[in-house]
Protein backbone atom coordinates (compact mmCIF):
# COMPACT_ATOMS: atom_id res chain seq x y z
CA UNK A 1 0.00 0.00 0.00
CA UNK A 2 3.02 2.30 0.36
CA UNK A 3 4.07 2.18 -2.90
CA UNK A 4 0.18 2.64 -3.85
CA UNK A 5 0.02 -1.02 -5.00
CA UNK A 6 -3.62 -1.38 -3.82
CA UNK A 7 -4.31 -4.46 -5.93
CA UNK A 8 -1.34 -6.83 -4.84
CA UNK A 9 -1.53 -5.17 -0.73
CA UNK A 10 -5.08 -6.53 -1.18
CA UNK A 11 -3.84 -9.95 -2.38
CA UNK A 12 -0.65 -10.09 0.22
CA UNK A 13 -3.87 -8.85 2.71
CA UNK A 14 -5.98 -11.13 2.04
CA UNK A 15 -3.49 -14.21 1.99
CA UNK A 16 -2.60 -13.31 6.17
CA UNK A 17 -6.74 -12.96 6.85
CA UNK A 18 -7.30 -16.13 5.81
CA UNK A 19 -4.28 -17.57 7.89
CA UNK A 20 -5.38 -15.28 11.03
CA UNK A 21 -6.79 -16.60 14.30
CA UNK A 22 -10.23 -15.71 14.68
CA UNK A 23 -9.71 -12.40 17.43
CA UNK A 24 -7.08 -11.03 14.60
CA UNK A 25 -9.39 -11.47 11.55
CA UNK A 26 -11.20 -8.00 12.00
CA UNK A 27 -7.74 -6.13 11.63
CA UNK A 28 -6.53 -7.85 8.38
CA UNK A 29 -9.98 -7.53 6.68
CA UNK A 30 -10.07 -3.82 7.65
CA UNK A 31 -6.76 -3.92 6.13
CA UNK A 32 -7.98 -5.31 3.15
CA UNK A 33 -10.94 -2.81 2.83
CA UNK A 34 -8.65 0.02 3.05
CA UNK A 35 -6.53 -1.32 -0.35
CA UNK A 36 -9.50 -1.49 -1.61
CA UNK A 37 -11.16 1.19 -1.60
CA UNK A 38 -8.00 2.89 -3.24
CA UNK A 39 -8.15 0.34 -5.49
CA UNK A 40 -11.86 1.32 -6.37
CA UNK A 41 -11.27 4.87 -6.18
CA UNK A 42 -8.20 4.52 -8.89
CA UNK A 43 -10.48 2.56 -10.80
CA UNK A 44 -13.60 5.34 -10.63
CA UNK A 45 -15.75 3.45 -8.87
CA UNK A 46 -17.32 5.69 -6.32
CA UNK A 47 -20.31 3.20 -5.23
CA UNK A 48 -17.04 0.41 -4.63
CA UNK A 49 -14.92 2.79 -2.68
CA UNK A 50 -17.64 3.68 -0.58
CA UNK A 51 -18.68 0.56 0.87
CA UNK A 52 -14.91 -0.31 1.40
CA UNK A 53 -14.20 2.87 3.21
CA UNK A 54 -17.68 1.80 5.19
CA UNK A 55 -16.32 -1.39 5.79
CA UNK A 56 -12.94 -0.52 6.29
CA UNK A 57 -13.60 1.77 9.24
CA UNK A 58 -16.14 -1.09 10.83
CA UNK A 59 -13.56 -3.71 11.54
CA UNK A 60 -10.46 -1.67 12.27
CA UNK A 61 -12.18 0.85 14.98
CA UNK A 62 -11.92 -2.22 17.66
CA UNK A 63 -8.22 -1.79 16.86
CA UNK A 64 -7.91 1.66 18.30
CA UNK A 65 -5.38 3.25 18.43
CA UNK A 66 -2.24 0.51 17.13
CA UNK A 67 -2.49 -2.91 16.64
CA UNK A 68 0.71 -4.81 15.50
CA UNK A 69 2.80 -1.95 15.47
CA UNK A 70 0.41 -0.62 12.87
CA UNK A 71 -1.24 2.99 13.53
CA UNK A 72 -4.73 2.03 13.63
CA UNK A 73 -5.97 5.67 14.83
CA UNK A 74 -4.30 7.71 11.63
CA UNK A 75 -5.54 5.01 9.14
CA UNK A 76 -9.03 5.95 10.54
CA UNK A 77 -8.66 9.24 10.01
CA UNK A 78 -7.76 9.16 6.56
CA UNK A 79 -10.32 6.70 5.74
CA UNK A 80 -12.67 9.19 7.39
CA UNK A 81 -10.69 11.97 5.22
CA UNK A 82 -11.54 9.77 2.06
CA UNK A 83 -15.24 9.11 2.84
CA UNK A 84 -15.45 13.28 2.92
CA UNK A 85 -13.85 13.50 -0.53
CA UNK A 86 -16.10 10.81 -1.60
CA UNK A 87 -19.03 11.95 -0.32
CA UNK A 88 -18.17 15.70 -2.07
CA UNK A 89 -18.28 13.91 -5.37
CA UNK A 90 -14.48 13.22 -6.17
CA UNK A 91 -12.60 9.71 -5.95
CA UNK A 92 -9.09 11.59 -5.65
CA UNK A 93 -8.79 10.01 -2.69
CA UNK A 94 -5.42 11.72 -0.84
CA UNK A 95 -2.42 9.16 -0.79
CA UNK A 96 -2.69 7.26 2.01
CA UNK A 97 0.81 7.66 4.39
CA UNK A 98 1.72 4.36 6.27
CA UNK A 99 4.97 4.62 8.48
Amino acid sequence: MRRGEFFAAHEELEDAWRAAEPDERDFFQGLVHVAVAWYQADRSNRVGCERQLEKAARRLAAYEPEHRDVDVASILQQVDAAAGVVRSGSLELPRLKLP
